[in-house]
C-alpha cells in the first residue's frame, strides 16, 4: 500500500481512510450472552487505540434484529429466539468502553455493514448491500466522496460479520484492511479460518497487524504518538 493505513492528525483528510470498528456490543461481549465471543474482552484495549489514531474519521456498527423478519431470517430467529429484541434492548447497546464515542453510528440488520451510509463516508457503491440506519451521535464527522477510498475494520465477529462488511466493500472497489489482533472470532478456529478466507481477496482485501497499522499511523504524522496492543480471537451473529 502506497497510502498510510492509520490516520494522521496532519495529513489530507479526504485522503485518510475510515475505521470501521463492528459490533461492540454487550450481546458479544457478556460471558452469559448465548452470542458471547470468548476473546472480546482481549481486543477491547486494541480497538480502543485504533479509534483513538483514526479520530475523527470512525464508525461504530450495531448488528440489531429487525422487527419482522423475512425470509430465511425467520428460521434464524427460531434458532435465536432471544435475539428479537427491539435496537434499544441492553444486549445490543455498545459496551461501557465505547459507549460514549463521539461521530457517526450505523445500525444494520445485516451480518455486513456495507450499505449506503459507509459508502457514502468511505466512497464506492452502496448498492445491494443493507439497508443501514445511521445516526450521527457526535460533532465534526466527515463525509466522504464517491471515489473509493480505504476501509479498516476491527471488531467481531471475525468470522461473521466483519468478514461480510470486508466481501462487500472490496466488491464495491474499497480497498480493505482487516486488523487480525483487533478482530475477536466466535472461536480461535473460525477466527484463524477467516482470515484465511479474507487474504483469498487479495489484494483487494489485506489482513494486517495492530503494529503495522499503528506505525503508519505514526509515520504518517511525522513521529507521533508511538502505540502498542494485541488480543485476538462463538457469537451467532457478528
Amino acid at each position: 500500500m502506497t497510502q498510510p493505513a492509520a490516520a494522521s492528525r496532519g495529513s489530507d483528510d479526504q485522503s485518510r481512510p475510515w475505521l470501521a470498528v463492528i459490533d461492540m456490543q454487550r450481546v458479544f461481549g457478556e460471558p452469559d450472552s448465548d452470542w458471547f465471543a470468548p476473546r472480546f474482552a482481549e481486543i477491547l484495549g486494541p480497538v480502543r487505540q485504533l479509534a483513538e489514531a483514526f479520530r475523527p474519521r470512525v464508525i461504530f456498527t450495531r448488528f440489531i434484529a429487525p422487527e419482522k423478519p423475512a425470509g430465511a431470517w425467520r428460521q434464524y430467529y427460531e434458532q435465536w429466539p432471544f435475539a428479537l429484541q427491539p435496537p434499544d434492548a441492553p444486549i445490543y447497546a455498545l459496551v461501557d468502553e465505547f459507549a460514549d464515542q463521539p461521530g457517526p453510528t450505523l445500525d444494520a440488520t445485516t451480518f455486513s455493514k456495507w450499505g449506503p451510509m459507509l459508502a457514502g463516508l468511505v466512497g464506492g457503491s452502496g448498492e445491494g448491500a443493507n439497508s443501514d440506519s445511521g445516526s450521527d451521535t457526535g460533532s465534526g464527522s466527515d463525509t466522504g466522496s464517491g471515489s473509493p477510498g480505504e476501509l479498516v475494520l476491527a471488531g467481531v465477529s471475525t468470522d461473521c460479520c466483519v468478514l461480510s462488511t470486508a466481501v462487500a466493500a472490496a466488491d464495491a472497489g474499497v480497498a480493505v484492511r482487516v486488523v487480525a489482533n483487533a478482530c475477536a472470532g466466535s472461536t480461535d478456529e473460525s477466527h484463524g479460518q477467516a482470515l484465511e478466507i479474507l487474504r483469498l481477496y487479495g489484494p483487494l482485501i489485506e489482513v494486517v497487524s495492530l503494529a503495522e497499522i499503528l506505525g503508519e499511523a505514526g509515520e504518517a504524522s511525522e513521529g507521533g504518538e508511538d502505540s502498542e496492543g494485541g488480543g485476538a480471537g462463538r457469537a451467532g451473529a457478528s
